[in-house]
Parts: structure tokens; C-alpha cells; sequence
């Protein structure tokens, strides 16, 4: 027995807050790229354009915009989608008699994803706001109120089924490819899969491959997420997928790709990288 096999695995809570960490230290780094890439997806301005009008018209620190709810997001939604994952999996293993064990990973992914959405679902609307305010920065209460006053307790929840949608293929393939990925290259290089190497590059391709099936789904949500707290665009995802199309074409679904390619890849690496030193840290075994 290896002396990685022999470590206990974490259990749910412990994986759930080592995830919830790692996340919140990784969103300090990436949440500037995910403001760029939501601004983008709202006027449909590329890149320099839209960096170029942040910087000159509200200043550095609108690259930050919505980060208290960036933390509420990671703390809720992302340490379930990426600290359950493991136990999830484990729990799952008895599916493998069954099905193919790269479905049971990319199910468990799955699984995990969509929770974590429905929880965080209301941080996410919070913070999409916040990023597209092209104003003086509403404070936390100011914006919840606002809510709560046009919309009522559902207006927390508005886009969630895009976000359900997104969250479950995201982690689908962010966990399944890096789980996948961490096999294949042990095998080929014969670097163990606690080592950053083989972390830093299963992360890396699980980046690309998010990046290609969670557009579509990302530019709904932030369309669904972004509009006014008194006005309604959209009668839900379907009708926000016709209308797009519509208007901007199919294309328009991959929107800000390089920019969500540039968040989903180091966001990838910086969360499971931690993670994975959080684990062997507190004496857990590695994903």
C-alpha cells in the first residue's frame, strides 16, 4: 500500500471547508477577469475596449467590483461543487459495477455542481450586478434591499435555472477532465498524483474543456443575472436563449471566450492546487 492510499479521506464537512478556503483565496487573483469577461458579455465590447473604458472611467478597483459577494459565492456555492466533489465520488463508487467510471466522476461533478448552484444562486445575481455597475459602487445592503423592495425573495433566485444548467456541466467537466486527466498523466510521466505538476497540468486541460462547454450557459446566466432589479427582460432561459440567438446569433453563446478561458484556466489551477495542499496539510488523501 502507497503511503498516499494509506491517508484517511476527508469527510464531507472537512472537504467542504478546505474547498470553501482554497476557493476564496483563488477568487482574489481571478475576480478583475470575471469582471472584464460579465462587462463583455453586457455590451458585447471586446477585450481592450472594455478594459480600456474600466480603467479610464471608474478607476483600478472597479476591476474588483462585487468581490464581498465573489466571497459569499465561493463559500457557498463553490466549497460544495468542489470540496463534496471527493466524498460525493466516493460515495458514488458503487455505480462503477454499472457504468463506466469516468461517467461516475463526471455524475458526482454533476451532482455537486448543481447544489452548490442553487445555494449560491443568490450571491451570484448580487455580484453580477455589482460588476456591470458602471456607477458609484452600491454597498451590499443598498443593493439587497433594492431587491427585495422590486422583486421580492425571488428576484434571488432569478437565472438559476441557467445557473443549475452551468454549474452542472462546469463541474461535470472541471472535476471529471482534472480527475481524468490526473490518471493519464501519472501513468505517462510517472509523477504521483499529489504532485503539483501533475495538479498544475490536469488543471490546466480541465481549464480549456470548461471553458468550451460552459460558455453557452454562462452568457445566459449573465444575461438572466444582469437584469434590472425593477424590470424584466426575459421570461426565463429558454426565452433568453431564442432572443440571443436572435439578435446576436449563435456565435454570440461564445462571447468572451478568451476571457472565460482566462479565468476558468488559473481559477481551475489556483483552487485545486490549494485544495490539494489543504488536504495534504491536514494528513487527508489526495483527489
Amino acid at each position: 500500500m502507497s503511503v498516499e492510499s494509506a491517508k484517511p479521506k476527508a469527510n464531507l464537512l472537512q472537504s467542504m471547508g478546505l474547498g470553501g478556503t482554497a476557493a476564496v483565496f483563488a477568487v482574489n487573483f481571478t475576480h478583475p477577469i470575471e469582471t472584464v469577461k460579465t462587462r463583455m458579455q453586457v455590451s458585447g465590447l471586446g477585450i481592450s475596449p472594455t478594459c480600456s473604458s474600466l480603467m479610464a472611467d471608474e478607476g483600478v478597483l472597479a476591476f474588483w467590483k462585487g468581490l464581498p459577494f465573489a466571497y459569499g459565492r465561493e463559500l457557498s456555492y463553490t466549497s460544495i461543487k468542489l470540496g463534496a466533489y471527493a466524498p460525493v465520488r466516493d460515495a458514488m463508487e458503487p455505480l462503477n459495477e454499472y457504468m463506466p467510471a469516468f461517467l461516475v466522476k463526471f455524475l458526482a461533478g454533476a451532482v455537486t455542481g448543481g447544489v452548490g448552484s442553487v445555494v449560491g444562486n443568490p450571491f451570484d445575481v448580487m455580484k453580477s450586478l455589482a460588476q456591470t455597475n458602471k456607477d458609484k459602487t452600491v454597498g451590499l445592503g443598498s443593493l439587497v434591499t433594492n431587491m427585495l423592495r422590486d422583486q421580492g425573495a425571488a428576484g434571488f433566485y432569478r437565472g438559476v435555472g441557467a445557473n443549475i444548467g452551468r454549474a452542472c456541466v462546469l463541474n461535470a467537466t472541471k472535476m471529471g477532465v482534472y480527475d481524468m486527466t490526473k490518471g493519464y498523466v501519472t501513468s505517462a510521466t510517472g509523477w504521483s498524483r499529489k504532485d503539483v505538476r501533475t495538479a498544475a497540468s490536469s488543471s490546466f486541460v480541465a481549464g480549456f474543456f470548461m471553458t468550451c462547454t460552459v460558455s453557452p450557459f454562462d452568457n445566459i446566466r449573465t444575461r438572466l443575472m444582469n437584469q434590472p432589479t425593477d424590470a424584466k427582460l426575459y421570461d426565463g432561459l429558454a426565452d433568453c436563449f431564442v432572443k440571443t440567438v436572435k439578435s446576436d446569433g449563435v456565435a454570440s453563446l461564445w462571447r468572451g471566450f478568451v476571457p472565460i478561458w482566462a479565468r476558468f484556466a488559473p481559477q481551475a489551477t489556483l483552487q485545486l492546487l490549494t485544495i490539494e495542499a489543504l488536504y495534504g496539510y491536514f494528513g487527508f488523501r489526495s483527489i
